[in-house]
């Protein structure tokens, strides 16, 4: 199936994309975390399932009925309330939002199982990965093996919990439509809202209760109408 993949330029020219959209996606989710920008991080993830909404529509012709219509709106105002909050654009958000949109797009149109796909993209990804890992290691930089065993298990267990999302992601991405795929994705920022309220104890005042109530409002009605 690899092999297959990268015979045909137009399936390895969107793998290539796809690699390119996830490498961006991925890099500047971890570095906004590092650099405490969860809330902003999150924001964007609840702006991804609009995006996909949006994409649904303009690529594939999707059809939204009129209660559809009213739970997006819903799940827009959520958002909406947190954009208000920022007082300033949330470049972080639109980028993350954006990126992982079209590559839910690219790989909905890419006629490659996931599991060879994901292959393929990290394998692209391990080209310039592997070159800066190692301009990190000969500078003494590098963190793998040099700070203790406890945080190489990390490491490796973050790249088990960033392949196996996105192995389902796109195992599901080209069975469902994009509009579906964009309201079931509201279940990953709100995990990661959970766990900054709860877990690491960061603000969770009357705003994120409103957009919560208005984003869960939204994914409710459009589950019941389906």
């Amino acid at each position: 199936e690899v092999k297959s993949a990268m015979r045909w330029a137009r399936s390895l020219g969107l793998l290539l994309c796809g690699s390119s959209l996830i490498g961006v996606n991925w890099f500047l989710y971890v570095w906004s975390v590092n650099s405490g920008h969860v809330l902003e991080a999150s924001l964007g993830y609840y702006l991804n399932p609009l995006v996909n909404v949006v994409l649904g529509v303009l690529f594939f012709s999707d059809r939204l009925s009129r209660t559809q219509k009213i739970a997006v709106g819903l799940a827009a105002a959520g958002v909406a309330v947190q954009v208000g909050l920022q007082g300033r654009l949330p470049w972080i958000a639109l980028v993350l939002a954006v990126t992982f949109g079209l590559y839910g797009l690219v790989r909905k149109v890419m006629a490659v199982e996931s599991l060879p796909g994901l292959f393929v993209e990290t394998l692209t990804l391990s080209v310039p990965a592997g070159v800066y890992l190692a301009w990190l290691g000969a500078g003494g930089q590098g963190a793998f093996g040099h700070m203790g065993a406890g945080t190489d298990v990390l490491l490796a267990g973050a790249g088990l919990v960033t392949a196996l999302p996105l192995l389902a992601f796109a195992f599901g991405a080209r069975r469902i439509t994009l509009t579906t795929l964009g309201v079931l994705q509201y279940l990953g920022p709100t995990g990661m809202f959970l766990l900054g309220g709860l877990v690491y104890g960061e603000p969770f005042g009357v705003a994120q209760r409103v957009t919560f109530a208005l984003i869960w409002a939204g994914v409710a009605l459009y589950t019941f109408d389906g």
